[in-house]
């Protein structure tokens, strides 16, 4: 763990805060990420992360459901133990990337049925063109890097 404490509570509250205003999610959801991210040792119990960030138990419970159910976050028992721990899987921002990409381009087919549908001008397009221009963009900058 770092020095200071304090520092490192206050990086999982800037998570918090992306998570929240980027994907919606509830910003007890990304403190946990946050956490997760951050914390020594990395498997830790849902009383150790509510304790970091500040939260009852029962509060968590709906939030690692969510990251669990994602596969964001992994739940598993040790050998020989009942206590249930709860660590951040080591490819969880590959998944967020992967899934964001498969939207992104589900969205490229959707914009395409819509150039289809017998629009008079192409001003009436235009909208849904840049869109398709803006998916396509970002897929020739992926092929790029």
């Amino acid at each position: 763990m770092p020095e200071d404490p304090q520092r490192v509570r206050d990086w999982v509250e800037r998570v918090a805060t992306f998570v929240s205003e980027e994907w919606g999610l509830a910003p007890i959801t990304g403190r946990i990420m946050g956490w997760l991210m951050a914390c020594d040792p990395p498997a830790q119990t849902a009383g150790e992360i509510a304790d970091a960030i500040g939260a009852s138990r029962a509060s968590l419970t709906t939030s690692m459901q969510l990251l669990t159910s994602i596969r964001l976050v992994r739940r598993f028992r040790k050998p020989g133990e009942r206590t249930v721990y709860y660590q951040i899987e080591d490819d969880a921002w590959e998944k967020v990337i992967r899934q964001k990409l498969q939207a992104f381009a589900a969205f490229d087919r959707l914009a395409d049925e819509g150039l289809e549908l017998g629009w008079d001008d192409d001003a009436k397009t235009r909208r849904i063109r840049s869109a398709r221009d803006s998916i396509s963009w970002l897929n020739d900058h992926l092929k790029q890097g």
